[in-house]
């Protein structure tokens, strides 16, 4: 059998073609399965990194009461565990943001979308460990 010289090519034409087809086959599955940098995360993603904070109650500089809970979403579990760690330095960011605030400023949804984004951008410079995704506004009541 390997005495013919068109033989032996076709074999090695063949076995080459096959292992093309594995490795992009392979290089495919890799890179297929990874999620994008663009991709929005699962909601089993969002729940296993991301904490929530007890209920917060403070003065709004309107002499109002605001009366609220956050979930922050982290990068990754690591994150969200110092978060975790860190809930009284986030509560403080929380407070402090809240007390400049008037009941007019929360009562907009710009102005929700824009406590959350203040507080996402203070939170994430002092994280250690990964960054903040998004903070969500779970519940809130102005008094």
């Amino acid at each position: 059998m390997f005495q013919h010289r068109l033989v032996n090519i076709m074999l090695i034409i063949i076995i080459s073609l096959t292992l093309i087809g594995v490795v992009a086959l392979v290089l495919y599955n890799h890179f297929s399965t990874s999620t994008e940098a663009g991709a929005e995360p699962s909601i089993e993603e969002i729940i296993d990194n991301s904490w929530e904070t007890e209920e917060i109650t403070t003065n709004l500089s309107s002499n109002h009461l605001f009366r609220g809970r956050f979930r922050i979403h982290a990068d990754t579990k690591a994150a969200a565990s110092e978060l975790e760690k860190r809930d009284f330095q986030i509560n403080n960011i929380i407070i402090h943001e809240l007390a400049g605030l008037s009941a007019d400023d929360l009562q907009s949804q710009d102005g929700i979308d824009t406590l959350e984004e203040t507080l996402r951008s203070e939170i994430n410079s002092m994280m250690d460990e990964g960054r903040i995704i998004r903070v969500y506004t779970t519940e809130r009541m102005i008094q």
